[in-house]
């Protein structure tokens, strides 16, 4: 498969474009400074440019079959704007362009899914997160409407505490109030469940809280 992944050169970035080699799929990954991706690979296209650039992502995004999206807002308290919700606007709207359907991607448990069913991390997370990262909540939640708004088959992937531990292969999913997900996780088996949903179809237009 023909994956373009965004968000490439960070901690789960990275990981999901070596996974994805390493399964045997062809993969162009978008970063704004390609030394930080620190990969080379046969099957492996290197687009430089910015989100804000339209041009680098219809580059990235030619013949891609699908898209893997690690993107994630700053966590600095100075950081402003709204940079990860316009690029991902921008990836969206370059995907309908390109007629290209299948989006997977991350956001937090402050973010409800419909399926959810009342949840403590509900009115938790989203206070605490407001409180230590406002922007980086405003970003979160502007991503997502940029996607769940959009005509795209998508999945989203819930995380709330990635860890740099080895990977488990152990994972849980599901929906707040339904499921017995936890908190932690480590960011291989992240990017291991965002490349299984490639061909996995349990959660289509859908946010599953994930865990191991």
């Amino acid at each position: 498969m023909r994956v373009t992944v965004f968000g490439a050169s960070g901690a789960i970035g990275r990981l999901v474009v070596q996974q994805l080699l390493d399964d045997g799929h062809e993969v162009t990954a978008l970063v704004r400074t390609p030394a930080k991706l620190a990969l080379t690979h046969t099957r492996l296209t290197v687009v430089s440019g910015q989100l804000s650039d339209r041009d680098a992502v219809d580059k990235a995004l030619s013949g891609a079959d699908a898209v893997i999206s690690a993107l994630g807002p700053s966590l600095e308290r100075s950081t402003t704007g709204t940079q990860v919700t316009d690029g991902t606007r921008t990836v969206v709207q370059a995907m309908e362009k390109q007629q290209i359907t299948r989006f997977i991607g991350l956001a937090t448990p402050s973010i409800a899914d419909p399926l959810d069913k009342p949840h403590w991390k509900h009115k938790v997370l989203p206070v605490m997160a407001g409180l230590m990262f406002p922007n980086a909540l405003d970003e979160m939640k502007g991503m997502t409407a940029a996607v769940t708004d959009s005509g795209l088959d998508y999945t989203i992937a819930r995380i709330t505490k990635p860890t740099d531990k080895p990977a488990t292969g152990h994972i849980r999913s599901g929906f707040l109030g339904h499921d017995k997900v936890g908190s932690a996780m480590t960011r291989a088996d992240i990017a291991a469940f965002l490349i299984s949903q490639l061909t996995d179809t349990r959660y289509r237009r859908a946010m599953p809280a994930v865990s191991n």
